[in-house]
């Protein structure tokens, strides 16, 4: 009989048949059984020490460095972080798609690694590229999906004009996918996801290379899918997103995750305002000689700026004009903000998630 202690110590052991194989499903079963205790009543996803590799001609390359996430059901869930940072990395083996190559996790209730199926069967995944066919009309494409959660073909009917009339796609739902406008694809690819009813609702990236108007709308459907009841795991990179979609977000980089929080929260890690200044000439200069003010935490090149993160950007901005006009220092702008996402992830990675953006 096995018995769950709070803690253990969990080796994988080769199948060699008999005691050990009987050992070996043992030792497993009692680690997501720990795993399982451990969760909270509300917790939709739990994983430990979740990692990936990838191996090449090159190397061995750890896209996912062992993480340990905890999202609560009902939540929108956001992971920030530059391209290649491991984020859909992580969702896609989440979202059973990927196996991991190490570590544990519970999602929707089920074991990923021995409950795929059942995994499957409880959440839905938007990708960033999308999964509808250009030839197929809509209301076609939410049946199929239906249909292929074992939906009754009259349920799945029901289900799909439902879910266009929700999307604001009633008028386009007999019309090819191809004529659509990118924000109607994507708002049909989230009908796709959301056919079979899932708890929990996997995002990829699910407004990259929208207008800012169509990126509002989906945002508006992001916030009801939270308010009808379903957690929301969403991936992105961009900083205003984060910010006004999610309840908490994990700022990941490098395959691992540096901080976790609201978006008020992380803000709050900052303290103080944000002080960009440009001047003409060398912007080397002016940074020594900020840095070396007592009022300036932080002093950090940004292209053509200096970002200063100062006590109090009021009182402390005369003070830098001061300074710059005394050193012969010509200004050629100068802004004061209160902390944003992007400071957090400057102050816990080192770069800013706006020129990573923007470089690639």
């Amino acid at each position: 009989m096995c018995t769950a202690p709070d803690t253990v110590a969990f080796q994988p052991a080769p199948a060699t048949g008999g005691e050990q194989d009987a050992g070996y499903l043992c030792s497993w079963n009692l680690l997501i059984r720990v795993i399982s205790r451990r969760m909270a009543p509300s917790d939709i996803i739990r994983t430990e020490s979740l990692s990936r590799r990838f191996t090449s001609r090159r190397g061995t390359v750890l896209a996912v460095a062992g993480i340990d996430l905890q999202v609560s059901e009902g939540e929108i869930y956001g992971f920030l972080g530059p391209n290649g940072a491991g984020k859909t990395t992580t969702l896609r083996m989440l979202a059973t798609l990927l196996p991991p190559s190490g570590g544990t996790a519970i999602v929707a209730g089920a074991d990923l690694l021995r409950e795929p199926a059942l995994v499957r069967e409880r959440i839905g995944y938007v990708s960033q590229a999308g999964s509808s066919f250009p030839d197929v009309v809509g209301r076609d494409e939410l049946v199929l999906q239906g249909r292929l959660y074992g939906m009754p073909k009259a349920d799945a009917k029901r289900r799909a004009t439902q879910l266009l009339n929700d999307l604001d796609l009633a008028e386009f739902g007999d019309r090819p996918t191809k004529t659509y406008s990118g924000g109607q694809r994507r708002r049909l690819d989230i009908g796709i996801g959301l056919m079979h009813l899932p708890k929990l609702l996997f995002l990829d990236e699910p407004t990259t290379g929208l207008d800012p108007q169509s990126r509002a709308r989906m945002w508006d459907e992001v916030r009801k899918l939270r308010a009808h009841g379903t957690t929301v795991f969403l991936t992105t990179h961009y900083l205003e997103e984060a910010d006004a979609l999610c309840d908490r977000v994990a700022i990941m980089d490098h395959g691992k995750v540096s901080v976790v929080g609201t978006p008020v929260e992380l803000k709050k890690q900052v303290a103080g305002d944000v002080v960009l200044v440009s001047v003409e000439g060398p912007t080397a200069i002016a940074r020594t000689l900020l840095a070396e003010q007592r009022f300036v935490r932080k002093a950090e090149e940004e292209g053509s700026s200096v970002r200063l993160y100062v006590e109090n950007g009021p009182t402390d901005m005369p003070a830098i004009l001061r300074l710059l006009d005394g050193a012969g220092l010509v200004i050629r702008e100068l802004s004061m903000s209160r902390p944003s996402l992007d400071d957090v992830f400057l102050i816990q990675t080192g770069r800013s998630l706006r020129d990573e953006n923007g470089q690639g």
